[in-house]
C-alpha cells in the first residue's frame, strides 16, 4: 500500500492533476465529503487549550521548514502544483515525503506533507502541515479514525482529485489563521494567485 499511494503520488504530480482542472471543479468533484464540511469550532476552554496546544507542538517540531529550502534537504518534494477550491478558498503548494507515506505511525514531528502559499516575490510562506494515511491500511489495524493529540482526521473517499485510494488527512495550519477552523481542509486566507509552477509546461 505504501508503494502504491506514494506512485499515485508521484503519478498525480506529474500529471499536474490539481492544476489541469478549472477551480470550479476543484471545489466540487469528488469532493462531497470534504470541501463543504461544517467549520470546526472550539466551544470550551478545555477544547480551546487543546488547540492550541496542538497548534504550538506542531509549530515548535516543524518551524524549521519555513525555509521550504529545508523542506527540499529532507527529501519533501512538490506535488500537484497549486490547488485551490475557488470560493472556498485553497490549500497551497503541497511538499510531500515519501518515505513518510504510508506509515501508519502519526507523529507531530513527521508530517507526510507541507503546505505553501506563493508570495507575489516568488517565495513561497509555509502555512501549515499536513499528515495523510491511507484508509485501508489505517483500518487494518482500528475501526475508528485516526487522530493527532486527539484532533479526528477528514476522509478524502475514492475517487478524488489526487487520483489516489481514499485516504485520511489532517491540515494542522499553525502558521496561518483560518477563519473554516484551525484544522479545516480549505481556508479562504490562502490563495494560488501568485503560484508559478517549478517546471512549466512551453
Amino acid at each position: 500500500m505504501k508503494v502504491a499511494i506514494s506512485a499515485a503520488l508521484s503519478l498525480a504530480g506529474a500529471l499536474g492533476i490539481a492544476n489541469a482542472w478549472p477551480s470550479r471543479v476543484l471545489a466540487q468533484h469528488g469532493d462531497h465529503d470534504h470541501a463543504l464540511v461544517a467549520p470546526q469550532r472550539e466551544t470550551t476552554p478545555e477544547q480551546k487549550q487543546k488547540v492550541s496546544d496542538l497548534v504550538e507542538a506542531v509549530r515548535t517540531a516543524n518551524d524549521r521548514f519555513r525555509d521550504v529550502e529545508v523542506a527540499k534537504s529532507e527529501q519533501y518534494e512538490e506535488r500537484f502544483g497549486c490547488v485551490s477550491g475557488g470560493d472556498l478558498g485553497a490549500m497551497g503548494v503541497h511538499y510531500v515525503k515519501d518515505a513518510f507515506v504510508g506509515n501508519p505511525e502519526l507523529k507531530i514531528d513527521e508530517p507526510e506533507l507541507l503546505v505553501y502559499e506563493p508570495q507575489p516575490d516568488g517565495r513561497l510562506r509555509l502555512v501549515a502541515a499536513d499528515w495523510l494515511v491511507p484508509a485501508e491500511l489505517w483500518h487494518t489495524t482500528s475501526p475508528a479514525p485516526p487522530d493527532l493529540a486527539g484532533q479526528l482526521f477528514h476522509l478524502f473517499e475514492f475517487p478524488n482529485r489526487f487520483a489516489l485510494p481514499a485516504f485520511y488527512t489532517l491540515h494542522v495550519w499553525a502558521w496561518r489563521s483560518n477563519p473554516n477552523g484551525t484544522f479545516a481542509n480549505w481556508n479562504p486566507n490562502v490563495s494560488c494567485d501568485h503560484f508559478k509552477p517549478s517546471n512549466p509546461h512551453p
